[in-house]
């Protein structure tokens, strides 16, 4: 953990120390509980902008806690969003993906990630970057244990074509088959002729650490947010179960998967 870190969990422990307030009282004051509280002052997992801004909220800070998170971003090429979420997805024992537009990044091929990188938010210089980052975290699907990764994709996403890229969608397809194969990758696809579904609200993924807490992440056309407070993390795992219900068994879902993939070839 770097020293700008270091400085900003300790104006933590501070700040909760002037306010007289043990870690549980702290927690309660913010909607976390003491646990949480204890682990980000102690560096166990990093603070997120929900947490930060929760603190300022209800401690009327004028925003102090959110600035030095931000601040702390600048330090690094990464945007702090993703820094944190890459800390919480290597330490996650369970990972529930819903995916309305994208293969998941960890079940992408490296031609597939250029594609879905190219044009966006990333400029010509930072593609190279951003693919090499994404492919690097795949390696999580490779140690032992691995963590447990439940996709559930919608179906438009297999039949969705990559313009001027020839074969691309064939290869991508033809890797996800086989990552769907492994025992700690499940594979669920919502049939087109599920229609409207909560689901089309957008993407998100939901890590379970191995001290069973929760934390997720959420993205849109303009920001990310990492989501660690109770309260929304309830909402998202409810949704999750509605989504999922509308998916095909693991079983059914990948033979729908290998028969679009040989559409593509």
């Amino acid at each position: 953990m770097g020293t700008a870190t270091n400085y900003v969990l300790g104006e933590l422990r501070l700040f909760r120390a002037t306010l007289g307030l043990s870690q549980d009282d702290f927690g309660r004051t913010i909607g976390y509980s003491g646990s949480h509280v204890s682990s980000v002052e102690t560096g166990g997992r990093p603070p997120t902008c929900e947490y930060m801004k929760a603190v300022d909220d209800k401690h009327k800070t004028g925003g102090r806690f959110g600035r030095m998170l931000r601040e702390l971003g600048k330090l690094d090429n990464t945007p702090a969003w993703l820094r944190e979420w890459i800390e919480f997805e290597r330490e996650a024992a369970t990972l529930r993906w819903f995916e309305l537009a994208y293969i998941p990044g960890l079940l992408q091929t490296e031609r597939y990630a250029r594609a879905t990188l190219a044009g966006g938010r990333f400029g010509p210089k930072d593609v190279d970057q951003a693919v090499a980052s994404r492919l690097d975290r795949q390696a999580i699907l490779e140690r032992e244990p691995p963590p447990q990764l439940i996709v559930v994709l919608d179906e438009s996403v297999l039949r969705r074509p990559v313009l001027d890229q020839p074969g691309l969608m064939a290869e991508q397809l033809e890797h996800l088959v086989e990552q769907a194969k492994r025992e700690h990758i499940q594979v669920h696809v919502v049939p087109v002729d599920a229609g409207m579904y909560l689901g089309l609200a957008g993407q998100f993924i939901i890590a379970e650490l191995s001290d069973g807490a929760r934390v997720a992440h959420a993205d849109n056309q303009l920001t990310a947010q990492i989501v660690d407070a109770p309260a929304d993390i309830a909402k998202l795992a409810k949704t999750w179960e509605i989504v999922r219900s509308e998916a095909l068994p693991r079983r059914q879902s990948f033979e729908l998967i290998k028969e679009v993939a040989k559409s593509w070839t």
